[in-house]
C-alpha cells in the first residue's frame, strides 16, 4: 500500500485560501505578548498563518484579522515591524534563489 505523507493544510486569515503550511508565513504571539513572524513555524506561542505576500498582509491589518486571532488589541507598531520583517525575508529568499 501506498502511504503518502498528508501534507497539512493552513488557512490565510487574510484572504481565506487554504495552502500547504509551507507556503504560508506563520505570525506567532508568545507568552510576552510580542507578535512576530517565525518563518520556521516552530516558536511557542499563538500561531496564525498568512499568505507570503504583502497583500494578504495588508488585508489582514485592514480587516483586524490579527485582534481576533490573538484575542487582543495589536498596535500598529507591531503591523509595521511584521512588513519589515516580510519584506526582510522576501528579500533572503530572492538573493539564496
Amino acid at each position: 500500500m501506498n502511504k503518502s505523507k498528508k501534507i497539512p493544510q493552513r488557512k490565510c486569515i487574510a484572504c481565506q485560501k487554504r495552502g500547504d503550511k509551507k507556503t504560508l508565513i506563520r505570525i506567532v504571539k508568545n507568552k510576552e505578548n510580542e507578535i512576530f513572524l517565525d518563518p520556521t513555524a516552530r516558536a511557542n506561542g499563538r500561531g496564525a498563518y498568512i499568505c507570503a505576500t504583502n497583500e494578504c498582509l495588508v488585508k489582514a491589518i485592514k480587516s483586524k484579522a490579527l485582534n481576533r486571532a490573538f484575542k487582543m488589541d495589536v498596535d500598529d507598531q507591531v503591523y509595521e515591524h511584521l512588513i519589515e520583517e516580510l519584506d526582510k525575508l522576501k528579500e533572503t529568499e530572492k538573493s539564496e534563489s
